[in-house]
């Protein structure tokens, strides 16, 4: 359809919208969430549709009047952490989760609030969260809206009141797991992942009765204690051929695996596609050193909707080792390849190639990298595997790497769009520095990190690659070609961490930008056609909806501290504003945001030098406790540390010891590390400081 008439989409809409309002209120089901197009002004799953292609059929804002757009309403979100949801809009109601689970209700044309349910999250919980408290979306069926709360709860609340229901704990006991993935519906079942292999867990998938919450299946991503099986899990049949992949006793680092994010529904194969994570350990050789593929880790996999028994495979990463999460959100779509059309699936995930598959039988049909890529030249496609570059594999000595633990592609969502034919990917390029600790420094603690990065190796070596590596970030919008696979275009910003993206019949392209606004382009070919300031970055997937005849697009604008390099390097040090749900339509007038917080000064380090021995404890120190959360080398994260002004250097022992900052999610360290430790870190973190705030202090300062 890419140059099919633009006209017979939009009156179809137009029809279809009609239709869908005349319609009675109903409970979302099998038949509301398969027929989701003939309510197309309704947003009734994560993604719109079960195929998450984000591609709205409404075109009432469109690329003619788009310029006309105005904020009709937004409502703060009273916090500073990241805000990744994308809202669900059923029956005139918007439905939103903030940072923390924090769930509500609104009037959808109006802002009204119907009612706020807070879970409670416990404040430790987001010390088992490597990017902070953020949830990325609701599921809706029966009449309830479903929350995966960060502490491994399933909650189902009355759509109307905010009452809960029912509530399943997901969690395994003592394992070190958290969820902030949206759960998604299949065959009448709640199904979820979870996070935690960067923390020492073994990662699984499971399924709930959606009405009652009750478990159904549960598939676990990598083989456990070959001695202990079999399990009683859907995975069972599958475990010992994956077990053939591993060596050692990888059970007792936990292998990793987490599928955190990326699940995904075919109801007429009645299939489950799930994308997943990193080893645990990172670096092979400290999980299983005798090598090996190691099945199922950063892979997508097919299992039976109703039973979770394993269907199919397809490995990205074969022995993954660079935190390539394949979690990044998957799409299915029929694409006319070779002269036939294909259900396929595609994926853009963090390694930074384009994935087109045959979702019947996970055979790989095409693979092209969409951004510079120094891990694997190509894809073999007789084989399917990657063609990997030797000096890409983890070693001691330091190398620079690209994608990055960032990589090409992460979480935030892509969009697809059946009119255009093209794929629009929030895209990074990013350089990390690799290499991993020597042989027998490596020690496993359930529930702290395990990178095993080597940080303190070769020092010198490594400061110029971080230098190197500091240099070359990129950010840009790409609009990719699924089938020829190529770009058609792309959209460059001065910085990575680009929302994700909304595409619809009205040939508008929507993302929220690193520059603090949300723009709107022209879908076909990138034109800009309306931009307007947001206070903070929207990293969330935009959405869109439609009541009375009045459309509308919203968007969650909170920044989640996502790892850039150089966001402070222009005149003035990068800065947001608290978190806001805005809310947009044609026309809309009189209301306007409050004006972001003027930007403080990034406070200078402290001028004396630190010792070396120190230095080099606390940065072995700092990316076992610290780096999941603030950056591996200490840039970016949830918080810079580079950036503590004289105040928080002075509190650092209180903060990090003494849980001053505990109600603001950072917990207490206190069962984990000494004073003497604390300080070792606090002296690696001036150091990186003074690093990169001006080497021997000879320029001058900022004021």
């Amino acid at each position: 359809m890419r140059n099919g008439s633009w006209t017979s989409i939009l009156v179809a809409g137009a029809i279809l919208s009609m239709a869908a309002h005349a319609a009675p209120a109903a409970d979302v089901d099998q038949r509301r969430l398969g027929h989701a197009d003939r309510e197309p002004g309704q947003w009734l799953s994560s993604g719109r549709t079960w195929s998450e292609q984000r591609f709205s059929p409404l075109s009432r804002i469109n690329d003619t009047n788009v310029q006309r757009l105005g904020l009709a309403w937004y409502t703060p979100l009273n916090t500073f952490r990241g805000v990744e949801a994308t809202p669900l809009m059923i029956d005139g109601v918007l439905y939103n989760i903030s940072a923390w689970d924090i769930t509500t209700a609104y009037d959808a044309v109006t802002g009204k609030v119907l009612w706020t349910y807070d879970p409670k999250i416990a404040p430790e919980w987001a010390r088992l969260a490597c990017c902070g408290p953020v949830s990325r979306g609701l599921a809706a069926w029966g009449g309830n809206i479903i929350i995966a709360a960060l502490d491994g709860r399933l909650i189902a609340l009355d759509e109307k009141t905010g009452t809960p229901v029912w509530t399943t704990q997901t969690i395994e006991p003592g394992q070190p797991l958290s969820l902030t993935g949206a759960p998604r519906i299949a065959a009448g079942q709640v199904v979820i992942g979870n996070a935690g292999g960067d923390f020492g867990a073994r990662g699984y998938i499971s399924a709930y009765d959606a009405l009652t919450g009750k478990p159904t299946w549960k598939f676990y991503i990598v083989p456990g204690d070959p001695k202990k099986m079999p399990e009683g899990a859907a995975s069972d049949a599958v475990m010992p051929m994956a077990a053939k992949t591993w060596s050692g006793e990888w059970w007792k680092v936990g292998g990793g695996g987490n599928d955190w994010d990326a699940i995904v529904y075919d109801p007429t194969l009645d299939l489950v596609y799930f994308g997943t994570g990193n080893g645990s350990p990172h670096p092979q050789a400290f999980r299983s050193p005798g090598g090996g593929d190691n099945l199922f880790l950063c892979s997508i996999v097919a299992v039976n909707a109703h039973t979770g028994r394993y269907v199919w495979h397809y490995q990205e990463v074969p022995a993954e080792q660079w935190d390539y999460d394949c979690t990044a959100p998957l799409i299915l779509a029929d694409l006319k390849i070779g002269g036939r059309t294909r259900q396929v699936v595609m994926h853009a995930p963090k390694d930074g190639f384009f994935y087109v598959l045959d979702r019947a039988t996970g055979k790989v049909i095409s693979a092209k990298n969409f951004v510079p890529n120094l891990w694997a030249s190509h894809v073999d496609l007789k084989t399917g595997r990657p063609d990997v570059y030797p000096e890409a594999y983890l070693t001691e000595k330091p190398h620079l790497m690209t994608p990055s633990y960032g990589g090409g592609h992460s979480w935030n969502p892509m969009s697809y769009s059946p009119v255009t034919g093209l794929v629009y990917i929030p895209t990074m390029e990013q350089w990390m520095v690799e290499s991993r600790l020597p042989d027998g420094q490596f020690k496993f603690a359930l529930g702290q990190s395990t990178l095993g990065a080597g940080v303190s190796n070769e020092p010198e070596l490594r400061k110029q690659l971080n230098a190197a590596a500091d240099t070359r970030d990129k950010g840009y919008l790409l609009a990719w070609d699924p089938v020829h696979q190529r770009e058609a275009f792309r959209i460059p910003y001065p910085h990575p961490g680009n929302g994700g993206t909304l595409v619809t019949a009205g040939n508008l392209l929507v993302q929220g930008t690193i520059n603090r606004t949300l723009a709107i382009y022209r879908a076909d070919d990138g034109r800009k056609l309306w931009e307007m300031p947001a206070g903070s970055v929207p990293v969330a997937g935009p959405m869109t909806y439609e009541i009375d005849g009045t459309q509308y697009i919203a968007v969650n604008a909170g920044w989640n501290s996502a790892i850039v390099h150089g966001l402070h390097d222009g005149p003035e040090p990068f800065s947001v504003s608290s978190a806001n749900l805005l809310v947009f339509a044609l026309d809309a007038k009189g209301v306007t945001l409050p004006p972001t917080p003027p930007a403080d000064s990034l406070p200078a380090p402290p001028s004396d030098p630190q010792p070396a021995d120190q230095v080099q404890a606390g940065a072995v120190l700092y990316a076992a406790q610290c780096a999941v959360c603030h950056g591996q080398n200490a840039a970016g994260g949830v918080k810079d540390l580079r950036y503590l002004n004289a105040d928080t250097q002075a509190q650092f022992l209180d903060i990090v010891l003494g849980g001053k900052l505990k109600k603001e999610g950072m917990e207490s360290f206190s069962d984990r590390l000494s004073t003497a430790q604390v300080q070792s870190i606090h002296a690696y973190l001036i150091a990186r400081a003074q690093e990169d705030w001006q080497p021997d202090f000879s320029r001058p300062k900022r004021k």
